[in-house]
């Protein structure tokens, strides 16, 4: 009898302690997902992969510091969300999904266009901007517009929207892609290729710089720019979409983008539904 309620004790107090180790795991998770509910890899700093050379979506500046309007954008953004503390680290475009992905930084910010198959590797905000894609040549390339390129040298950064829409419909191009685009305006610059295609925006910046041309410009309003993040994480994704839209209706958007696209086309659904 006695060695049956020794037993029996025995069993009450593992029950207990095991009951008490699930209740404090519970409290410990809770605690955890309070102080840390987005999941970003350190609470309170969002680490974000993002490009030095993308003018005038992101860049680095003289002093080596990132700029230009997503870099604007997020940071507002993410103090919405009650996050101050944001760095921007440069990587090379084809890098930042899959980093983004298994998890060495919490965003991808670098104006990526939301596209089905980026969507299988990461999961992206609401849009926030669209615009157009530049086929960019030198006066005497031979290339004057779209269906001049067959038989042509094109320049593309890997990875990027405008080398899937040359894969689609450049198909008699022969592309030659680059990890960014200040490689592939250097070999445009120098002969290696005969055109560079790229972002409207950036390239506005190239042409002026080096006295370079607009071939074609065309719409691409199917496939706007997000800030890619990690799967599975929707208060996250909520939060960001809830804080980019405030900025939106509040006239933060309209204001970054004035300062950075002037003279630009500003698509209506962006803006304050006052205007």
């Amino acid at each position: 009898m006695k060695s049956q309620n020794s037993f029996v004790k025995l069993a009450a107090a593992l029950i207990a302690s095991v009951s008490l180790f699930s209740l404090s795991s519970s409290f410990a998770t809770a605690a955890d997902k309070q102080a840390n509910p987005y999941g970003l890899i350190q609470p309170n700093e969002l680490r974000v992969a993002s490009l030095g050379d993308a003018k005038p979506y992101t860049f680095t500046d003289a002093s080596g510091n990132f700029t230009g309007f997503d870099v604007e954008f997020f940071t507002d953004v993410a103090k919405r969300i009650g996050i101050n503390k944001v760095v921007f680290i440069g990587q090379d475009f084809a890098g930042i999904l899959p980093s983004v992905a298994n998890g060495r930084y919490d965003v991808g910010v670098a104006a990526i266009g939301i596209t089905p198959a980026r969507s299988k590797t990461v999961d992206f905000s609401d849009g926030y901007l669209a615009g157009y894609l530049t086929v960019l040549t030198r006066k005497d390339s031979g290339v004057t517009d779209v269906n001049s390129l067959a038989k042509h040298r094109m320049a593309v950064v890997q990875g990027t929207l405008q080398e899937n829409y040359a894969v689609q419909h450049f198909t008699q191009t022969d592309l030659v892609r680059f990890p960014d685009n200040n490689a592939a305006i250097s070999a445009l610059n120098n002969g290696t290729v005969d055109a560079d295609f790229l972002d409207y925006e950036a390239a506005k910046d190239y042409a002026a710089r080096f006295n370079l041309i607009h071939a074609a410009d065309i719409p691409s309003f199917d496939a706007p720019a997000g800030f890619a993040i990690a799967k599975d994480k929707p208060e996250f994704k909520a939060a960001l979409n809830k804080a980019i839209q405030a900025s939106m209706q509040d006239g933060t958007w309209k204001k970054l983008y004035e300062k950075w696209f002037p003279g630009s086309p500003m698509p209506k659904q962006y803006l304050p539904k006052s205007s």
